[in-house]
């Protein structure tokens, strides 16, 4: 029985397959993740997030496990950042609606837990014998962590509206 092409397409007279009828894929636009936060100038939260769950995480395990008797609240305090930045990377990665309103809800928390603590070290620096992430609000870390869930609250707000 000898072969044939199948029914779903032709093929021109050289024996190549006929496109006239198959859709480019080229010329498709590409299909995003519906709610894809982590598209565009997301990304750049994306980047920023993960580096900053593995800075903080990797401090605080570190601090946590060699030095913790020398300031308990501090080091906790990076590892609750931690986890924060890993959620919102999550998240932002997930994209979604969902997705979307729990990260929202996150960089609100961590803009509070930033305003909180940067003034609590200020107000009273006996408090916290180390440094924190969150710390002078984040000087230590150029400040982006008090930028950080700005932007965030600003994008997410934006990809809402989109």
């Amino acid at each position: 029985m000898p072969e044939s092409a199948p029914e779903s397409s032709t093929a021109d007279e050289a024996g190549q397959p006929d496109r006239v009828n198959q859709p480019d894929q080229a010329s498709q636009p590409s299909r995003a993740r519906p709610g894809g936060l982590g598209q565009g100038p997301g990304r750049l939260l994306v980047l920023l997030y993960g580096v900053f769950t593995v800075a903080a995480a990797s401090r605080s395990v570190y601090q946590l496990a060699a030095q913790y008797h020398e300031a308990p609240l501090a080091y906790i305090l990076s590892a609750v950042s931690a986890v924060v930045y890993a959620f919102i990377t999550v998240s932002l990665v997930r994209g979604g609606e969902g997705a979307r309103k729990a990260a929202f809800v996150c960089c609100a928390a961590e803009l509070l837990g930033v305003l909180t603590i940067g003034t609590w070290t200020l107000a009273d620096p006996s408090a916290f014998p180390d440094q924190t992430v969150w710390s002078d609000y984040g000087m230590g870390y150029l400040f982006i962590p008090i930028f950080l869930p700005v932007t965030g609250l600003i994008w997410l707000r934006k990809a809402r509206q989109d």
